[in-house]
């Protein structure tokens, strides 16, 4: 009878709930990885169909001519449609070392300091997994790009958080006046800190880190003897003759540094999934190894694509064009807020905007899903532009850890990396959020 009972359990008649048998693993709460995530409540199937876009940061204009062609030409042939080395196909590696040799002031060495990976993310996760040990601790600076926070966790690390201030004293909005209180930051660096993530420029904040502001990060990175991961994507994004520094080019900082990259940032194309690390070999070695197991190796016809892209780039003056189109689109965005009166912060580089939404007076009977319910202020604006105005944002408070949100629930992300028509739309439609303005 009891081999009966436990038969029948097993098709599926016994009242027993067996939907959870195997219990996760926790990194997966840590990580903030089970919650339903800000991407998911402000994605297209939940907004209006007509609503425009400038919430997720992708592009919607097409990678230059020249590089899909390199792409269509590496998809015709035999070998570029077959595994690559796991460091990255040669082709790309000498293209990079060529390209960004002179940056680094040093000739990189393409068999120890270059490793091509499945995108600036999966870099950047095969770091940790390199490095961290169970209990070591990140710096993180908040607002975060929300991907480090589950990398750093489900590789043993545990986030520590220190908060970019807005200046609030009235003074013109530029995303220079997110500083860094370097006392706080001292005091949140103890004998269990590894890490520190410097991201420049900065997504959200659109912040170019300051020569005086890396010479006292790598300061203290010597002092404590820290990994510094310098998340640089939005690299060729730099506005206004603004000097962006590679903490990697400080005195001393080239042997602790590694240097994150993106092909989909440089030529528009986020879901080739292509981008590189550039680090000394005592990085570049383990971070191989770890690399190696998670993915083995990065696709690799479009590892060609991106060669080609990095090869013509200079001769055909790609990055300076872009840059003047990548302003153009700002300040179409910025010429929208700044004729709403609101305050924002005047992105120096990336591709987005932080807007002051304090002021926008919510209707209090306004239908609100469960999904921002208890959220952050910034949660029920974004949602509210978005249904009333058709033009959806990120909420910034998302980008930070509970104890900090306070800071973010004041600000929406805008993305401007839309052509110039979709944007002179979007700007149009946002006018109308004058009459909710307090």
């Amino acid at each position: 009878m009891a081999t009966a009972t436990s038969s029948t359990a097993l098709n599926g008649h016994s009242k027993l709930d067996r939907s959870n048998l195997i219990p996760f693993s926790s990194r997966l709460k840590e990580g903030r990885a089970l919650a339903q995530d800000v991407w998911s409540i402000y994605n297209a199937a939940n907004l209006p169909a007509d609503c425009i876009n400038l919430g997720q940061g992708y592009m919607n204009f097409p990678p230059p001519q020249w590089v899909k062609d390199a792409a269509e030409e590496a998809l015709a042939s035999t070998i570029a449609n077959h595994y690559s080395h796991p460091k990255g196909r040669i082709r790309l590696r000498e293209a990079i070392r060529n390209f960004y040799s002179p940056s680094f002031n040093r000739t990189l060495d393409v068999e120890s300091e270059i490793i091509v990976t499945s995108g600036a993310n999966e870099g950047q996760y095969s770091v940790f997994a390199a490095f961290l040990e169970a209990g070591d601790e990140v710096i993180m600076f908040e607002p975060f790009f929300d991907q480090y926070l589950p990398s750093v966790t489900f590789n043993g690390g545990k986030p520590v958080y220190v908060p970019l201030h807005p200046v609030t004293d009235g003074s013109d909005p530029r995303s220079n006046n997110w500083k860094i209180d370097f006392d706080e930051l001292r005091r949140a660096i103890t004998p269990k800190a590894k890490m520190i993530i410097v991201n420049t420029p900065h997504n959200p904040v659109g912040k170019v880190f300051t020569r005086d502001e890396l010479e006292k990060i790598a300061a203290l990175a010597e002092e404590f003897n820290l990994l510094v991961m310098a998340d640089e994507v939005y690299d060729c994004l730099v506005f206004d003759d603004k000097e962006h520094v590679r903490i990697a080019t400080l005195p001393g900082m080239w042997d602790r540094t590694v240097t994150v990259l993106s092909a989909g940032k440089a030529f528009a194309a986020t879901g080739w999934r292509v981008g590189w690390l550039i680090a000394p070999e005592s990085i570049i070695k383990p971070t191989l190894a770890a690399c190696t197991r998670i993915v083995f190796c990065t696709n690799s016809p479009l590892q060609e694509a991106a060669a080609a892209g990095l090869e013509q780039a200079t001769e055909r003056g790609f990055f300076k064009q872009q840059l003047k189109e990548y302003q153009d689109r700002r300040d179409v965005l910025l010429d929208a807020f700044t004729n709403l009166g609101l305050k924002y912060s005047h992105p120096e580089g990336s591709y987005f905007v932080l807007v002051d939404i304090s002021k926008v007076d919510i209707p209090d009977d306004f239908p609100f899903p469960e999904s921002v319910q208890g959220r952050g202020r910034d949660f029920k604006a974004c949602w509210f532009i978005a249904m009333e105005l058709g033009v959806s944002s990120i909420p910034v408070s998302e980008f930070y850890c509970q104890e900090h949100c306070s800071i973010g629930e004041s600000f929406a992300r805008f993305a401007f990396c839309k052509d110039i028509d979709t944007l002179r739309h979007a700007s149009e439609r946002l006018q109308g959020l004058s009459k909710y303005i307090k």
